[in-house]
C-alpha cells in the first residue's frame, strides 16, 4: 500500500519501504522476492491510479487551468505528440528517477499511451529501482549512515546511467 502512495502524486520516499524490507529479508523475516514483486505491484497500482486521473481530468483541466502554470494549449499539444513518440523511454526513465517517478503517470494518461505499454515501461523502472533499495536493505540496513551514502550512491548511478541510456536512444532513433 505505501509503494501504490508513493507511485502516486503524495511524496513518500520509497526507501522509506523498500530498504527496510531488504533489512528484514536479511534477518529471515521477510522474504526478498516477495517483497520486491509486491513493491513493484504497488508501485504499478499507484501509477495506474495517476494514469487513470489523467485520463478522465488531465487534458481538459489542463486546456482550463494550464495557462496560468505556462502550459498554453499549443504546448500541451506539442508535448503530448512528444509523448507519443517517445512515451515507453519516457515512462521507463521516469520511473528511475526520484520526484519525477510520481508524475510520469500524468503525460501517459493525458497522451493516451497504452495502459499495456506504460504498465510493463512503469513495471521495469519500478522493478530495478525496488531491486536496488532492496538489495541496500539487505546487505547494510541496520548501518543507517552505509544506507544513506549507498542511497545517494544509488541515485547518482541511477541518473547516470538513465543519461547514458537517453543519449543512446536519441541516438538510435535519429539513425531511423
Amino acid at each position: 500500500m505505501l509503494m501504490a502512495l508513493e507511485s502516486s502524486f503524495f511524496p513518500f520516499p520509497s526507501e522509506v519501504v523498500m530498504i527496510p524490507a531488504g533489512y528484514l529479508a536479511s534477518k529471515g523475516e521477510m522474504n526478498l522476492v516477495f517483497a520486491i514483486l509486491f513493491g513493484v505491484l504497488g508501485s504499478l497500482l499507484g501509477a495506474l491510479f495517476n494514469y487513470y486521473l489523467a485520463i478522465k481530468l488531465g487534458r481538459p483541466a489542463l486546456i482550463k487551468w494550464g495557462k496560468h502554470f505556462f502550459i498554453p494549449e499549443d504546448k500541451l499539444i506539442k508535448a503530448e505528440k512528444s509523448f507519443r513518440k517517445h512515451g515507453e523511454i519516457s515512462t521507463f526513465i521516469g520511473r528511475l528517477i526520484p520526484v519525477l517517478r510520481q508524475y510520469i503517470s500524468f503525460p501517459a494518461g493525458i497522451s493516451g499511451m497504452n495502459v499495456f505499454k506504460f504498465s510493463m515501461w512503469t513495471s521495469l523502472g519500478a522493478g530495478i529501482w525496488m531491486t536496488i533499495l532492496a538489495t541496500i536493505g539487505y546487505y547494510v540496513g541496520e548501518n543507517e549512515e552505509l544506507v544513506t551514502q549507498w542511497s545517494h550512491k544509488a541515485v547518482f548511478w541511477m541518473l547516470a546511467v538513465c543519461v547514458g541510456i537517453v543519449l543512446v536512444y536519441l541516438k538510435m532513433y535519429k539513425s531511423d
